[in-house]
């Protein structure tokens, strides 16, 4: 299914939400609305209370989640109303390690497969410490992707690649997730570097917050992320007492369309 999404003739646009902010119902809205919008797979964000690699913005709305209850068998109960919605495009479950380890790492594979998602972004989780959910996770037809940032050395990228499943995730920029101004100079031939050694897509994400930049991404990757502009979207749409979901259905199309290449 993943191949799917990025076999298209222009670069697969990846929104990122939080499953269960600002409320489990109204999340699942929002990733409805982004897909019927035309996004070509879904990074779900699994709430925690740590979430180093991720910005203010997204923090905000993990903190949210979890004080309105969301938890790990609540994510993945959303995955599977999602289904049961009829959406069938690839759903990525984006976490952190230590919420898999004590829900049971076995367990949580099983259950994800089960529930209907498609693989796992573990941002805290690197290659040499993955063996064991790489095997399980290749049991029940999940991909494992694994992050690479602008100062990977060779070595280092020519192991995730040889490791990472579905696709490679480039960090456009140091730091966490939040919107910049531009896109990061030298991330051309970051890409070329990494495309040097992948066997699967190469998809671009941090900060990606306006249809140009997706545009100047969506020219050298084959997918474009894009987390917290979507999320700050949605809270900009609560203060003002609109509909988040609508506006969320604006925001994709907008970015997805100046996504083309």
């Amino acid at each position: 299914m993943l191949k799917t999404a990025f076999s298209s003739h222009h670069p697969a646009f990846m929104p990122y939400f939080t499953l269960g902010y600002p409320d489990f119902e109204t999340s699942l809205d929002i990733v409805q609305a982004c897909v019927e919008a035309g996004a070509d797979l879904m990074e779900l964000g699994v709430p925690f209370s740590d979430p180093l690699a991720d910005g203010p913005v997204i923090q905000h709305s993990t903190q949210i989640a979890l004080e309105r209850g969301m938890t790990m068998a609540r994510c993945l109960d959303g995955v599977r109303e999602l289904r049961a919605r009829g959406i069938t495009i690839p759903f990525m479950l984006m976490g952190y390690i230590n919420p898999i380890l004590a829900y049971g790492t076995a367990r949580f594979v099983r259950d994800a497969a089960d529930a209907g998602a498609n693989g796992l972004i573990i941002p805290d989780l690197t290659p040499e410490e993955a063996g064991e959910l790489e095997g399980l996770c290749k049991e029940h037809g999940l991909a494992v992707v694994f992050l690479l940032a602008p100062n990977s050395p060779e070595e280092r990228i020519k192991l995730v690649c040889e490791k990472t499943t579905g696709f490679v995730y480039l960090v456009s920029v140091m730091g966490v997730t939040g919107a910049r101004e531009g896109v990061a100079a030298g991330l051309r031939e970051f890409v070329a570097r990494v495309r040097a050694y992948a066997r699967v897509p190469v998809a671009v994400g941090f900060g990606i917050s306006t249809p140009d930049q997706a545009a100047a991404v969506g020219e050298i990757a084959d997918g474009v992320i894009v987390g917290s502009a979507l999320v700050k979207v949605v809270d900009e749409a609560m203060r003002e007492g609109k509909n988040p979901a609508l506006e969320a259905r604006h925001f994709v199309r907008q970015m997805r369309g100046n996504g083309r290449k």
